[in-house]
């Protein structure tokens, strides 16, 4: 196997597939990539058994094969290599023979037919998507994540397929962040999957602004398909909970509120908030908020907003960092509250397709 490619195809690939390698691995194959060498591509995959990237770049191959190397050293070598082109040839034992420049690594490696082979779906059902549109909605639920291991259906998004849209949500228990998107696929193809945590960090990162993505789903598993990338996921088992029962009904108050003025009052107050003490009151009056953090051992701190509120008087307590979380992934300029009470759980929504729904903390006097 020998070929020839450009060090920034190279790392930018290897970039792409090394995050799926698991530092604390038994098997040591897990650890290395799987290099192809054939047709003026060279193709790279890594996976753990739970999450699988495949990658394709252009090379000249001038002789076509495949072989194994230790991903992070790999990754390490080509960054730190002097010239812009790398020439890797590989033996019939996988000792590669990294050149560049001045520099000459030996590398040694695994045989490929070590190397667990990627699930197929060839009888798949198939979605497709923008990528910049599936990118946008991780972005808006993937933080509600619960990393609640004993919970484990809660530790990834539900992906809904379901009356032509896609329904995204992430909950913990203490918060739940939702998306809906419309979506044509027939309606034999409506299913319920939940991918975990590993593989939507994977999926935004590799996620771009422009290109379809199509994800594929069998019984168990899940292909997001992105055309020059792959990623494969096992599926979480299980049902997940039912999400509408959460969101409240009527809300007697809906207040308009400019995201990034809201977002930076709440970040300067929290300043003052500890674990002891991690809620800050909210006091809506005619025309404000006030924004109050107290903390018996450290201080308070309080900050007032102007906002064009006519309503009631109402005092409501959150956790700062899951009031700031859906303002910092949002980009719309104004989002609205919509508040029941004092200990109804307060519903954020932007547009008509994004809510957020958030339990109230008890309200200190």
């Amino acid at each position: 196997m020998k070929f020839t490619i450009s060090k920034e195809s190279f790392l930018d690939a290897i970039n792409q597939v090394q995050h799926v390698v698991s530092s604390r691995t038994t098997l040591a194959i897990l650890s290395n990539v799987l290099l192809k060498a054939k047709d003026g591509r060279l193709e790279l995959t890594t996976t753990d058994l739970d999450v699988g990237v495949t990658c394709s770049v252009p090379a000249e191959v001038d002789e076509p094969g495949a072989t194994t190397l230790p991903a992070r050293r790999l990754a390490t070598i080509v960054r730190e290599l002097p010239a812009e082109e790398i020439e890797v040839k590989v033996d019939e034992k996988n000792v590669a023979s990294i050149r560049s420049g001045p520099s000459y690594f030996k590398v040694l490696g695994l045989t490929s037919e070590e190397f667990p082979a990627l699930p197929r779906f060839d009888d798949a059902r198939e979605f497709r998507i923008e990528q910049q549109v599936l990118r946008d909605c991780l972005r808006k639920t993937s933080y509600a994540i619960s990393t609640d291991e004993t919970r484990y259906v809660l530790n990834g998004i539900l992906f809904a397929f379901k009356d032509n849209a896609l329904t995204m949500v992430a909950t913990d228990g203490r918060r739940l962040a939702m998306v809906e998107q419309e979506l044509e696929f027939p309606q034999s193809q409506e299913i319920d999957i939940i991918v975990p945590t590993k593989a939507v960090n994977e999926l935004s990162r590799l996620l771009g602004d422009s290109g379809e993505v199509a994800i594929r789903v069998t019984g168990s598993q899940v292909g997001f398909d992105l055309g020059e990338s792959l990623l494969v996921s096992k599926l979480i088992d299980g049902n997940y909970p039912n999400y509408r029962q959460v969101i409240p009904g009527e809300s007697k108050e809906r207040i308009p509120l400019e995201r990034e003025a809201f977002l930076r009052a709440i970040s300067r107050v929290s300043l003052l908030v500890t674990e002891k003490s991690n809620s800050i009151k909210f006091i809506f009056t005619p025309g404000s908020v006030e924004i109050v953090a107290t903390s018996p051992d450290v201080g308070e701190a309080r900050e007032t907003v102007a906002i064009n509120y006519k309503g009631a008087s109402i005092t409501i307590a959150f956790n700062p960092e899951f009031a700031m979380a859906p303002l910092r992934n949002l980009s719309a300029d104004e989002v609205h509250l919509h508040l029941i009470d004092e200990i109804s759980p307060g519903v954020l929504r932007s547009g008509t397709n994004f809510l957020y729904v958030l339990m109230p903390m008890r309200v200190n006097a």
